[in-house]
């Protein structure tokens, strides 16, 4: 049990309170979704008021653009699963803060270790900076694959543009997709062998 452990539920986070900015702005604690044994974890950077009110990552505009890039690679969103770095909506939807991020970590990497998928998606720099740990060219860097070692378990992480950033930049379309054409590949059965692919 981590110092986590007093509000991880086992598959999400309940009670916490400890970014009082975040317990002020959210209406509930936005949980990932999807199989806890999912082969895919798509991981992005914190609720917005759509999430916040419905209570689930990716809804809204950028989780129809998921939803329509998962159908495009011939899978569903309840193959997968989705979370957040931070799983309380910042407030005015600002990007959640450096103590914020590092506040909701150990609920992360309980959640990757619970799933243990087959590769981890970052949606976005956020989370790929978060769970690198290094600064991230998202945009030149989408479809590569890194590591991410958490207490000497590892697990690949493949970087993906943000949904949303296909709405504002019709020219990330390609890298988006491309990234997920890469990340069906860890789908099913065999995927551990694709490493030596990228």
């Amino acid at each position: 049990m981590t110092e986590d452990g007093d509000c991880w539920t086992g598959t999400g986070v309940a009670n916490c309170e400890r970014c009082p900015a975040l317990v002020e702005s959210r209406s509930r604690i936005v949980n990932g979704v999807g199989p806890t044994d999912a082969d895919l974890l798509f991981v992005g950077e914190a609720p917005g008021a759509n999430e916040d009110e419905q209570g689930e990552p990716f809804v809204g505009r950028s989780g129809d653009v998921l939803d329509e890039g998962l159908r495009t690679v011939g899978l569903a969103r309840q193959d997968v699963r989705i979370t957040n770095c931070v799983r309380c909506r910042p407030p005015e939807n600002r990007d959640p803060t450096t103590d914020e991020r590092a506040n909701c970590r150990g609920y992360l990497d309980q959640e990757i270790r619970t799933v243990d998928p087959e590769l981890v998606v970052t949606l976005g720099k956020v989370p790929a900076e978060l769970l690198l740990d290094r600064s991230v060219a998202v945009t030149s860097e989408a479809g590569d694959i890194d590591e991410l070692v958490v207490d000497g378990d590892s697990w690949r992480v493949l970087l993906c543009v943000h949904p949303a950033a296909t709405l504002y930049d019709p020219s990330q379309q390609e890298a988006f997709e491309g990234a997920l054409e890469a990340a069906v590949g860890y789908a099913g059965d065999g995927g551990q062998s694709k490493l030596g692919e990228f």
